[in-house]
């Protein structure tokens, strides 16, 4: 049988949460879709529609906005996890409709894909972002940000470097939860809550990361996988518990930090 779980926004090549079958219906979910391990990956924008009918978010809050385009900081598996979380602000921004951070994401995406040898990959893609924001095109927006992540995944792997998106993925699952906790601190439901029960999907990533070889276990590596763990017990390890308001602000202060971390030049 199918195993239905729910994307928290943006990781959308590597696993996926658990979340009850009322939510989505599989049957449903556009061709975009994708089957990994038998475990459907909803697309953003089957995530979004959820939030919105649990009350119209106000994402300009939520954006994090910059003056100018990421740069690399520190090695290939930090600049693995910023571009993973640049590619999440760039939902958030095409959300938010706010053309000007979405151009800078699109740059970002570039610079950033291009410090780790996938520029090639992406350097379409990342002009068609910052021509679309132009021209307020937010579908085709969203649909090259999703296209800039498969390429980039894909790129990967022929260089042999899956550890390397196993981490862009990683990085754009913080940010979502990050911004997914934001969301439902300032309108709080027990269905907006429930998103976040993810225990299923932290295993997934927690394994990835044990399984990595030792140069990739970089420090930084490893305070994100100790994040995890520590989120873990808070997003609800058993079906049908339901997620209270602490443990959402404590979701949201540890997914902070962590992205923090991965943004900061002492690492």
């Amino acid at each position: 049988m199918k195993k239905l779980f729910f994307l928290s926004f943006f990781a959308l090549a590597e696993g996926a949460l658990a979340q009850p079958a009322a939510k989505i219906d599989v049957s449903q979910l556009p061709a975009q879709a994708k089957m990994i391990d038998e475990v459907v990956v909803p697309v953003p924008s089957e995530i979004f529609g959820v939030l919105d009918k649990l009350g119209k978010p106000r994402w300009e809050d939520v954006l994090r906005s910059s003056k100018s385009a990421a740069k690399p900081v520190g090695g290939a598996e930090q600049t693995a996890l910023i571009l993973g979380t640049v590619i999440a602000e760039g939902f958030i921004a095409v959300e938010a409709e706010n053309a000007e951070e979405v151009k800078r994401i699109g740059k970002s995406v570039l610079s950033l894909s291009e410090a780790i040898g996938v520029k090639k990959a992406v350097q379409r893609r990342s002009q068609s972002i910052i021509e679309s924001a132009e021209n307020k095109e937010w579908n085709k927006v969203r649909r090259e940000l999703d296209g800039a992540l498969s390429d980039v995944k894909e790129a990967m792997s022929e260089l042999k470097s899956e550890e390397l998106s196993q981490l862009v993925s990683l990085g754009g699952w913080l940010r979502g939860t990050q911004a997914l906790t934001q969301v439902v601190r300032r309108n709080f439901t027990k269905d907006g809550a429930e998103l976040l029960h993810q225990p299923i999907l932290l295993d997934y990533f927690d394994k990835r990361i044990s399984s990595m070889t030792p140069r990739r276990q970089t420090p930084l590596v490893l305070r994100v996988r100790q994040g995890l763990i520590e989120i873990r017990p808070l997003m609800g390890i058993a079906e049908g518990v339901e997620i209270s308001e602490k443990p959402v602000r404590q979701i949201g202060e540890i997914t902070d930090l962590l992205i923090q971390s991965i943004g900061s030049k002492a690492n």
